[in-house]
């Protein structure tokens, strides 16, 4: 349980990327052994797009981001955890675009004690509407 499966989800499409993807000169296990932080990042912002992009159906994606401003006012309806209401929503009708801002902010969803895995739920969420 917990986030195994959504971060199982992401390590697929990071390796799909890494090993299939990715225009180098080495061998497949090769690429795998000579990656540095930035490439890291770039895995990880194209794994996240590609799934925020399939969720949204192909034609969008959202991405949703912790600031420090409250855009949610609590009210008798809801209440506050100190996270949901200091959420940005920042919505892309191009893939390229949504990965571009990922990969700019990349370590919103990858620093350690952060809240990557509830931030990427929410943008999910978002991306497939909550109508569907």
């Amino acid at each position: 349980g917990g986030t195994r499966a959504i971060l199982m989800a992401v390590q697929a499409h990071i390796i799909k990327f890494l090993l299939f993807e990715r225009n180098t000169g080495d061998t497949h296990l090769e690429r795998l052994c000579r990656i540095g932080r930035r490439e890291q990042s770039e895995a990880l912002a194209v794994a996240l797009a590609e799934l925020l992009w399939a969720a949204g159906g192909g034609r969008r994606a959202v991405v949703c981001l912790v600031t420090t401003a409250i855009h949610i006012v609590p009210s008798p309806d809801y209440k506050a955890d100190t996270l949901t209401e200091r959420l940005q929503l920042f919505e892309f009708f191009e893939k390229a675009a949504a990965q571009e801002f990922l990969f700019d902010h990349i370590n919103c969803f990858r620093s350690e004690g952060g809240h990557g895995v509830i931030l990427f739920l929410y943008s999910l969420l978002f991306s497939r509407t909550l109508e569907r």
